[in-house]
Order: C-alpha cells, then structure tokens, then sequence
C-alpha cells in the first residue's frame, strides 16, 4: 500500500540522515539570502500562551516542545537496549559505555584546550554522537559491514546520549521552580501508574495524553529543560506501549521535527570575517568533533576491548572452549569513532543552551557544529565504505572458495 511504503520511508535511517542535512543546508542558504532577515524575525518573533504563563519564540517551541518527541524515542530506545537489546548485560554494554566516555572526555577537553576558560560553558557541544544521522550514514553507504559494527555504533550513540541527557540536566537547568518541579514529579508518577493499566484502553491514552501535557507544561515552568521531560516519560512508559508510542512517532519526528529543529538551528548569517578572525568557540567544536571523537572512542574502546577480550580468551582456553567473537577493534573501531564525530541535533542543542545569551557565540557555535559534523561526514563515510568493501570482498572470497 502506498501509505505503508511512504510510514516506512519516514522510519528508515537513510531518511532521517538525508533530510536531516538537507534542511540544515536549507537553512543555512536561506539565512545568507534576501530572505534571511524576514525567516530570522519569524522564528525570533513569540507566540504566548498567556493564561499559562509560556511565552516562547517559535525556535524555542521546536526546541522546547517538538524536540520534546526525539527525546521521547531516545529514552524508549534506551531502556529498550538496555533490558532486551544491545546494552542488556554489563558485560556487553562495557566496551561501547567506555568508549562513550572516552568519546566525551576527549572532545570536551580539546574544546577547552582550544577555546580557552573564559569560553568554558561550551564544553558539552562537541561531546554529543547524532544517533539519526550516525546510523544513517552507515544505512547510505554501509552494504555489507558486519551488524556487530552497527550495534557497537548504536550502543556507544545511545549510551553517549545517556551522558548528554545528564549533561542537560545537570549544567542546563537554572532558577528551578521548586513547587513546579515536584508537579511534574507526581505528573510522571502518575503516568508511570496509568501507564499500567491494561483495560479502557483508549480512556488510558486520552490520559496519558494528558498527563504527558501537563508534565511537559511542569517542566518548562520548573526552569529544568523541556527534553527532560520526554526523557522521563520514554523511561516510565511501560514498554509495550512505549515502543508502540515511539513507532508511532517516528515518522512525525523524521519528517517534521528533526528537519525542522535542522533548518531553525541552521538560520546563521555566515560572518564576512576571514577564517583567523572567527571565535575559537568555532575552531573549538570544528575540531572537537570530528578529532575529540576518533581520539577518545579509539583510545578508550581500544584499552577495553584489550583487557576484556585478552581475559576472556584465557577464560575460554582454561574451560577448553573455543575463543569468544572478537568484538570491535582496530580499523573497525576507528569508523565507529569517526562516524560518532557527528554531533549534528544534539550538539545545535546544547550550543543553543550552551550561549543563549550571546547571540554571536551561538552563531559561530552553529557553523562549528555544522562544520565539525561535515568533516566528521566525509571522514566516517570514507572510513565505513572502506570497511564495507573490505568485508563485501571477504564475503564473496568464502562464497567462491564454498563453491569450489
């Protein structure tokens, strides 16, 4: 059916990549043309909601409400790979959960090395993976590569999501609203008890509806960041629901709120500065990202992936079983970490949360992000193409030497 193929479309990662770039590409061109200053006065102008008390520009409703939706998936995802999928032991969730760490560590601290004290507060941009972007990537021009690659990618970008949604939290949140907060507390509780409830099942979801509403309404007005609160229903939903919520949602973030939040974050007027003139916030997040990144995950995915697999083969030759998979390690390790340089949506975010009172900083900001993500682009998708021939060659050389 045609509906069906169009719903699939709009799930799929090379999709989500594609329109991704597209809208920020879009956004960046239309912001340098005649038609900047008029799209720039549009998402800057407000729409109030008076008798509650909101009063946001429409950037701020995409970053503050839709962005709402990505998150939501994110934490389902999540909790997914961390009870049935990837991450459902610690022993699998090891490798890739220190590489993330090293893959924030790294980046971060490049930008600080770059940028200097006096511009610290952007320390969190380069350090964030674009899980959209990074396993569409792998989707456009990956034939071929192993699914252990994939799923290494796919749990590092989740886990180094984990780190950003805490990063959000704890260094993003400020006058918190005490009274505000703790509503929002019971909201989620409450959407956590109704959640459970298996008959009325549509008065259940007009509830949880509702209660999702009031606990993002609560949240904006706490003074703690609106995503925080699609994290937290995504994480206390129960999991039959939620994955059938975020199915769901998915094509209406893939084709609404991620091009849109894409192209909003991306309306820049680019300076007309030479490149020696531009802030080191600029240099600082255009080479943490792709740099920080393959630096930190080879690094630290390297040491792991040493002592965890030298201890598990000496374990498997002392019970005489056979030596476990090998894992992900070398110049497989190094795609992964190229592609994670891919900072893209929330690495725009916490560079609009990062300067929100400088709006010079934040433009500057943007173009690192943009910039570091595309190096981060041409590097990864030369590294996985490589990768993909090389196991594509591989596959085909057992398939003929089978045939003899």
């Amino acid at each position: 059916m045609p509906s069906s193929s169009k719903r699939n479309i709009f799930r799929s990662d090379r999709y989500a990549a594609l329109s991704l770039a597209g809208a920020a590409i879009l956004g960046l061109v239309l912001a340098n043309s005649i038609a900047g200053p008029g799209l720039l006065d549009l998402f800057g102008s407000h729409l109030s909601i008076a008798a509650l008390g909101i009063d946001l520009s429409v950037a701020h409703w995409v970053t503050d409400g839709l962005l709402v939706f990505f998150f939501f998936i994110i934490a389902v995802e999540l909790r997914y790979e961390l009870t049935k999928g990837e991450l459902n032991s610690f022993q699998r969730a090891l490798a890739p959960g220190i590489a993330a760490v090293g893959g924030v560590i790294v980046p971060a601290a490049l930008f600080l090395l770059i940028a200097g004290p006096s511009l610290a507060v952007g320390w969190p941009i380069p350090t964030a993976t674009d899980i959209a972007f990074a396993l569409g990537l792998i989707a456009i021009v990956g034939r071929g590569l192993p699914s252990r690659i994939r799923a290494f990618l796919l749990a590092l970008a989740v886990l180094d999501d984990l780190i950003a949604i805490a990063i959000i939290a704890l260094f993003f949140t400020q006058g918190t609203n005490v009274a505000a907060l703790l509503a929002s507390v019971v909201c989620i509780a409450a959407f956590w008890a109704l959640g459970r409830v298996k008959k009325v099942k549509v008065l259940r979801n007009i509830g949880l509806v509702a209660l999702a509403l009031a606990t993002w309404y609560f949240v904006v007005t706490s003074g703690v960041h609106a995503t925080i609160a699609g994290v937290a229903l995504g994480l206390v939903l129960r999991p039959g629901i939620a994955r059938k919520a975020a199915h769901a949602l998915q094509p209406f973030t893939n084709a609404i709120v991620l091009p849109l939040f894409a192209f909003s974050a991306a309306l820049v007027v680019i300076p007309s500065v030479s490149l020696g003139e531009l802030s080191p916030v600029f240099w600082g997040i255009a080479i943490a990202l792709p740099v920080g990144k393959i630096i930190g995950v080879t690094i630290a995915g390297s040491a792991v992936w040493y002592f965890i697999h030298r201890h598990a083969v000496k374990k498997a030759a002392a019970a005489g079983q056979p030596a476990p998979e090998a894992g992900v390690f070398g110049w497989d390790l190094i795609t992964v970490a190229a592609v994670a340089g891919i900072g893209f949506t929330v690495s725009l975010l916490m560079n609009e949360l990062a300067f929100a009172n400088s709006e010079h900083l934040s433009d500057e900001g943007v173009l690192g992000v943009l910039v570091g993500s595309a190096i981060a682009i041409v590097m990864g998708g030369a590294m996985v193409m490589w990768r993909a021939k090389h196991y594509r060659g591989i596959k085909a050389a057992a398939k003929a030497a089978k045939g003899k």
